[in-house]
Parts: structure tokens; C-alpha cells; sequence
């Protein structure tokens, strides 16, 4: 995937997310989830059990939504990743991302989704004021 550098440094950066699911009808709700990033595959590997109320969410409805911020009060350092993709079960290699990421993991059962990105837009005022990189995945 040739998502910019400055994106993937973004992320990289971090390791919590703000996820925000729907039901068909509409319902909305969010949650923070710890991820690992599969820079090949634009995908954030996070856990979940699919008996939450966002998994059972999920499970009703694939298309996702999630956001990455920077906690600043100083306007020429905000920085914040807009994210929409799908959620989808974990691949088996995923679980071996997740672990590099997050090593005491490696005990736990693991319940683990992929949000496979579609698009992510990066808000970065340190490139100037509302400075924004988009990346589109390519269809």
C-alpha cells in the first residue's frame, strides 16, 4: 500500500484508537481499542471479544469508522487521523502483529478484527495550519 510517510510515522507514533461502529438502523456508538498497524495491508489489528456491544455492532455492520489524535492545546501541534474502512476478522498473521506491538498479549485469548482501511486523512498543522493528507485505497 503507498500510504504517505508522514501518515505511517503518525501512526506509528500511537496506539490507541477511537472506533466508531453502527447498527443497520443507525445506532451509533465508540469505544478505544490498543492497535498494531500492517503497514503492507493498511490495517489496524485490534481486540475485541464479539460479544461487546460494539463487536455485536460489527458483526451487524462492516463499515467502520476510527480516529488517532494528538492531545495538544497548542494550535500548531494539533495533529489528528480520520480513518473509514471495514472490520473484518483477524487473519492468523495478525496475531503475531498484534503480540510485536503489545508482548504481555501473547498470554491472553485474543479476539482479534482487522479494520481494513479505505481511506484515512491525516490533519497535520505542524505542515502548516489545516494542512490535510489523504490517502485513498485503490479499488
Amino acid at each position: 500500500m503507498n500510504v504517505d510517510k508522514k501518515i505511517k510515522s503518525f501512526i506509528s507514533k500511537h496506539h490507541v484508537l477511537t472506533l466508531a461502529t453502527s447498527t443497520l438502523g443507525g445506532e451509533p456508538y465508540c469505544c478505544n481499542c490498543f492497535y498494531a498497524y500492517d503497514a503492507e495491508s493498511a490495517a489496524f489489528i485490534f481486540t475485541t471479544d464479539s460479544t461487546t456491544h460494539h463487536g455485536q455492532m460489527m458483526l451487524q455492520n462492516r463499515s467502520v469508522a476510527a480516529s488517532i489524535v494528538l492531545e495538544t492545546r497548542t494550535v500548531g501541534k494539533v495533529q489528528g487521523l480520520q480513518i473509514t474502512g471495514q472490520a473484518v476478522e483477524a487473519r492468523d498473521s495478525d496475531r503475531l502483529t498484534y503480540i510485536k506491538a503489545f508482548p504481555y498479549a501473547a498470554v491472553a485469548d485474543l479476539s482479534l478484527w482487522r479494520l481494513e482501511a479505505k481511506m484515512m486523512k491525516l490533519t497535520d498543522n505542524t505542515l502548516g495550519f489545516g494542512k490535510k493528507l489523504i490517502w485513498q485505497k485503490e479499488e
